[in-house]
């Protein structure tokens, strides 16, 4: 027994350092805006819309180009299954679009990322025995969209720029719409009375498997270097059998364009 949890131990550890390895990756990868956001900007876009970011941001307000959060939470990996706690890490890069998250539980180890054009996700037991593998078009898209839902958290990635567009719904509702290396995706956003956004609703992969509907609720908004985020999510996916909530996760760090790995 001692000598299988020196290996895990071992295994853990050269995954930390890969892990830092393709943070640092990452980063490089994407460069640093200067721009800074203006109320002006705002023109044309959905009533609903211009409300939100002018209650989460401030006019002045500088761009965000890198970040940097942990978080924990809960996790069901499929219909019938308990809930188990996670902690996890993750980071941005906006100016390029990419992220990279890794999660631990306590028999498993799970990293999401979508970097330099291509999405995957790799789950292993312990650190060392490959359950996942996950790559291909489907991932690409799959990984395309969190990174685009999880931009709630630094909203200026959500402004209009080539590559993203709002369209009008209603007077609660719009169309987001990204576009990139030749993928686009979109969500249909729900705002509340607070001019939050409650809620995101997209068609995504499953996997390997055919197109579902995928949403994201927001709650438990806080101010934090100048911008207001949500603190709580949670991720459902809307199956022929029913709801499957799967993720629940609560902010526990945030920082802004400081694009190091946390040491741990």
């Amino acid at each position: 027994m001692t000598g299988f949890l020196a290996f895990v131990f071992a295994a853990k550890t050269r995954a930390s350092i890969q892990f830092h390895k393709q943070v640092k990756r990452l980063f490089s990868l994407s460069e640093t805006s200067g721009n800074v956001f203006q109320y002006s900007q705002l023109e044309g876009l959905p009533a609903p819309v211009q409300r939100y970011f002018k209650h989460v941001l401030t006019d002045g307000q500088p761009y965000i180009n890198y970040v940097r959060l942990k978080h924990s939470g809960k996790f069901k990996t499929g219909p019938g299954k308990k809930w188990i706690n996670i902690v996890g890490e993750e980071y941005f890069t906006t100016a390029i679009p990419g992220f990279l998250w890794k999660c631990e539980t306590t028999t498993f180890t799970a990293k999401d990322f979508y970097i330099n054009g291509s999405g995957g996700l790799n789950v292993s037991l312990f650190s060392i025995y490959p359950i996942v593998n996950g790559r291909g078009r489907n991932f690409d898209q799959g990984e395309l969209l969190r990174w685009l839902a999880e931009s709630v958290w630094f909203p200026t990635n959500l402004l209009p720029s080539e590559n993203l567009r709002w369209e009008d719904i209603d007077s609660k509702t719009a169309k987001l719409i990204f576009q990139y290396q030749g993928l686009q995706v979109y969500y249909i956003v729900s705002f509340n009375e607070a001019d939050e956004i409650i809620q995101l609703e997209t068609r995504r992969y499953m996997g390997d498997t055919g197109l579902e509907t995928w949403l994201a609720k927001l709650s438990d908004y806080h101010r934090i270097n100048g911008v207001s985020i949500p603190y709580a999510t949670e991720a459902i996916w809307q199956l022929k059998e029913g709801a499957l909530s799967y993720a629940r996760f609560q902010l526990t760090n945030i920082q802004y364009n400081n694009p190091k790995a946390f040491n741990n």
